[in-house]
C-alpha cells in the first residue's frame, strides 16, 4: 500500500454487544475494540491501535459509537466495503471521516444519547435487545422521577464504585419516558455519563414506578451522593448507545 502523511480519521460503527465483554481492549477477552483493531490492522497491513468515544459495558450494545485512528496507509477506494467484509456480523462499519490531526473522538465529543428498552410482554426477539420486566408500573411516577433527574448536576449517586473520575458533575439535556403497547424506552441525553450511571438511574426509576420508592426518597438518593441509594441490577442487554455528538463541521466530509 502507498505511503502519505499521517491522517487521523474518525470511524462510526454501530455493534450487537451480546458476545463481547465490552467496548474497551482488555487483557485475554474478546472486545469490541479489539475486534475492530484487528480487522484494520488486517485491511491496512499495519497494527493500528485506535481511541474509543464511549465506553460501554459488556452486552451492551451501540447504534452509534465513534473511534479514531492514525494512518499513513492511503485508504483503499473501497475501505468500508472491505472492513465490513472482515468484521464479524454483529459489528458495522457504517461511516470513515478525515479530520484535523488535533480532532479526539472522546474528548471532542460534545454529548451522548442513550436509550434503555423494557418490554412487558415474552418476547424471544427481544432477549437480547432489552429487560424483560412484565410488572405494573405507574408511569405518571416514572415521568415525573424522570423529569427531577434534570434537575440536578452531581450524579456521584448513579456513578458505579472504583471509577477514576475526576467529577461526577454532568449536565443532563433530556430525559424521559415513551410508552408503547409492548413496553417502556427510557431517553437520556447529557454532556457526559459516569460508569452504569444510565443503568442506575434506570434501575432506581424503576422503583419508583413500582411503588416501592417515593418520589422524595428518589430525590434524597440523588442528593445523598452514595452509590448504595440507588438500584443498578437491570441487565445490559436493554442499553443502547445512541448518538454520539461532535461540532458542527467535524463530520462534514465522509469518504464515499
Amino acid at each position: 500500500m502507498t505511503e502519505v502523511p499521517a491522517q487521523r480519521y474518525f470511524i462510526d460503527v454501530s455493534y450487537k454487544g451480546t458476545a463481547y465483554a465490552g467496548f474497551q481492549i482488555q487483557d485475554n477477552v474478546h472486545t469490541v475494540q479489539s475486534t475492530l483493531d484487528k480487522a484494520l490492522s488486517t485491511l491496512l497491513r499495519t497494527p493500528v491501535v485506535t481511541t474509543g468515544s464511549s465506553r460501554t459495558d459488556a452486552g451492551v450494545h451501540a447504534l452509534q459509537n465513534f473511534l479514531h485512528f492514525d494512518t499513513a496507509v492511503a485508504l483503499h477506494p473501497q475501505f468500508l466495503y472491505k472492513m465490513n467484509a472482515i468484521l464479524p456480523e454483529d459489528i458495522v462499519l457504517k461511516a470513515i471521516y478525515p479530520v484535523p490531526p488535533d480532532a479526539h473522538s472522546r474528548f471532542a465529543a460534545l454529548g451522548r444519547s442513550y436509550k434503555y428498552y423494557l418490554y412487558a410482554h415474552k418476547d424471544p426477539f427481544m432477549k437480547d435487545r432489552g429487560y424483560f420486566f412484565p410488572y405494573r408500573m405507574d408511569t405518571e411516577l416514572l415521568q415525573q422521577a424522570a423529569g427531577i433527574i434534570k434537575e440536578y448536576t452531581d450524579f456521584t449517586t448513579f456513578s458505579k464504585r472504583n471509577t477514576q473520575v475526576r467529577t461526577f458533575i454532568c449536565s443532563i439535556r433530556e430525559s424521559y419516558w415513551e410508552f408503547n403497547d409492548t413496553g417502556m424506552v427510557y431517553n437520556v441525553s447529557a454532556n457526559r455519563f459516569l460508569r452504569g450511571m444510565v443503568r442506575g438511574l434506570v434501575g432506581t426509576m424503576l422503583r419508583v414506578g413500582r411503588g416501592k420508592l417515593t418520589l422524595q426518597e428518589f430525590r434524597a438518593a440523588i442528593e445523598g451522593r452514595d452509590c448504595t441509594l440507588a438500584d443498578f441490577a437491570v441487565p445490559p442487554q436493554g442499553l443502547f448507545l445512541v448518538k454520539v455528538a461532535y461540532p458542527e463541521g467535524l463530520l462534514d466530509s465522509p469518504l464515499p
